[in-house]
């Protein structure tokens, strides 16, 4: 008597699988979105709408795709070489230097210097937003090598540095800047005693001659060690002071600086950071001696919109992953989406996201008209630090609620939430944590006229439009200046009176929402809450068509 047969496996098959999503990839990221698109037209970039249509193109595809390998293979410092020889060198994925050279060859580092016309700096902002959303690492030194120039160009000694680092051209040797088309940028800013009060720092700057000098010190965070050059503050004898600092000399020998440590970070694997020492490294001036903060200002303006640009762009993407989901999963008999309460959820995260991409690209508009129009570069002054406050602040708890909407499957790495969960807070922290962008809204409202006249313009340009907005602003209008303990609730209360009136400027679908949840109160403190009456089956199709 034979036993039974198990030739076949068929009816043993226990891995069948269905109810599940098609991959992301291979979505549009610049017609996926309407208010980006709707931005950048109403900020005066629309003759570069096509270029960012194959930049969106790109970043929800291939750059999507490999930037998940410039995660996994995280950067190694090499401090020597196999014969002893100090390298000081940090290897990347292939992945890395495909991200970076794509970058920048579209423009995300330099496309505001290298095509100056009237919205540049508007269609760079998109373009550091879409490729934010496929890889948000290599953005650190893409947005220090587009802000240095803001410094640099003024600068007719480094006037090479300055073109070279616009220039739409990746090259990741480690030569003379000399033998290169084009350069990349890092920051050393930071040490241990100083933190955000860089006045304490305590590394040293010593004359060589009227515009060189020597560095010895140490830097806590040193980003990108890989790049060309570095702007670094250091004391001279005159003060602290800005100088640029480069990675290799013009005959070709290492400068004499030594990389210690690659930080271990929370998120940003993609992108080295570090922590050096500087060991009477050479570099040059850049601005006067002892003028090194008001020197690097220009600069700060500029990372502090990339802070806000990165903050919504992954806020952006971790929306377009929540609603793909929901809309493909099926849950007790019917799409998740078409649940009441998932919905509500996934409506007040497009509301969300929505506010913080129209504030952002406004904030980049005034970025754009600062050299030419007082009020725009009142404005940039106030909006930058706001924003960078406000829309940095809300996306750790937005990225996470996009995971829950996911479940289980939105915390595992083949996800991209994880990584996107990793970044939130980040530029929170980076370019100078909350307290000091709220001191800085605080300080430049009370010594600087023209900002509030800028902020109150703003405002104020869309009162009659909604009586329930025009009856808020009065009140902010009334209220007494606030006293240092009370700058959180005064930059949170006034950052929401801007991103209500510029949706409203928008004429958005979602400005009534906003207004009723975010300044009438009706809405709790999780995401999910918003009132009953709102239009949510419009807001969803809205924001991933």
């Amino acid at each position: 008597m034979s036993g039974p047969s198990f030739n076949s496996s068929a009816p043993y098959e226990t891995h069948v699988v269905l109810n599940q999503p098609p991959p992301f990839a291979g979505r549009q990221l610049w017609t996926d979105d309407i208010a980006l698109m709707e931005a950048v037209q109403r900020e005066g970039a629309a003759a570069f709408a096509p270029r960012l249509a194959v930049y969106g193109g790109l970043a929800g595809d291939e750059l999507y795709r490999i930037g998940f390998d410039a995660n996994r293979d995280r950067p190694r410092l090499r401090t020597h070489d196999a014969q002893g020889h100090r390298i000081d060198t940090v290897e990347f994925h292939p992945a890395y230097h495909q991200l970076m050279r794509t970058a920048k060859e579209h423009g995300v580092a330099g496309l505001s210097w290298h095509e100056p016309q009237p919205g540049a700096h508007v269609a760079r902002a998109a373009l550091s937003y879409l490729h934010h959303q496929a890889e948000a690492g290599t953005s650190c030194p893409l947005t220090m090598t587009h802000a240095a120039v803001a410094v640099l160009r003024g600068q007719p000694h480094l006037a090479e540095w300055s073109r070279k680092a616009a220039a739409p051209v990746y090259d990741p040797r480690d030569v003379p800047v000399a033998d290169k088309a084009g350069i990349t940028l890092g920051m050393g800013m930071t040490e241990k005693q100083g933190g955000s009060d860089v006045r304490a720092n305590t590394t040293r700057a010593e004359p060589i001659d009227g515009e060189r000098y020597r560095l010895i010190g140490h830097k806590w965070f040193f980003s990108a060690p890989m790049c060309d050059g570095f702007l670094v503050l250091a004391q001279a004898p005159a003060g602290l002071t800005c100088l640029l600092m480069p990675r290799r000399l013009a005959d070709g020998d290492r400068n004499a600086f030594r990389l210690m440590r690659l930080k271990d970070k929370l998120g940003d694997w993609a992108n080295a950071s570090s922590e050096v020492e500087f060991c009477g490294a050479q570099a040059w001036r850049v601005g006067e001696e002892g003028r090194g903060v008001a020197t690097i200002i220009g600069m700060v303006m500029m990372t502090r919109l990339d802070c806000m640009l990165g903050a919504a762009a992954e806020m952006r993407m971790a929306l377009a992953q929540a609603l793909h989901h929901a809309r493909h999963r099926r849950t007790f008999g019917k799409p998740l989406m078409d649940h009441p309460l998932m919905a509500n959820v996934l409506a007040d995260l497009a509301l969300e996201s929505e506010a913080a991409t129209v504030l952002a690209m406004r904030i980049a508009r005034a970025v754009d008209h600062a050299g030419s129009d007082p009020a725009e570069a009142a404005l940039a002054r106030l909006g930058t630090a706001l924003g960078k406050y406000w829309i940095c602040k809300r996306a750790p708890a937005f990225v996470n609620e996009a995971q829950e909407c996911l479940g289980g499957a939105g915390y595992v790495e083949e996800s991209m939430l994880p990584r996107l969960y990793r970044q939130a807070p980040l530029n929170s922290i980076w370019e100078g944590s909350g307290n000091i962008q709220c001191l800085d809204v605080l300080r430049a409202l009370a010594r600087e006229p023209e900002v509030l006249a800028a902020l109150r313009g703003e405002l104020e340009a869309v009162s009659d439009r909604d009586a329930r907005y025009a009856a808020v602003l009065q009140q902010w209008r009334d209220a007494a200046a606030p006293e240092e303990a009370q700058a959180r609730v005064f930059c949170e209360r006034t950052a929401l009176l801007l991103q209500a009136a510029l949706l409203l400027r928008a004429r958005s679908p979602m400005a009534e929402a906003f207004i009723r949840s975010r300044l009438q109160g009706e809405h709790g403190m999780a995401f999910g809450t918003l009132p009953a009456g709102v239009d949510v089956a419009g807001m969803l199709a809205r924001a991933l068509p």
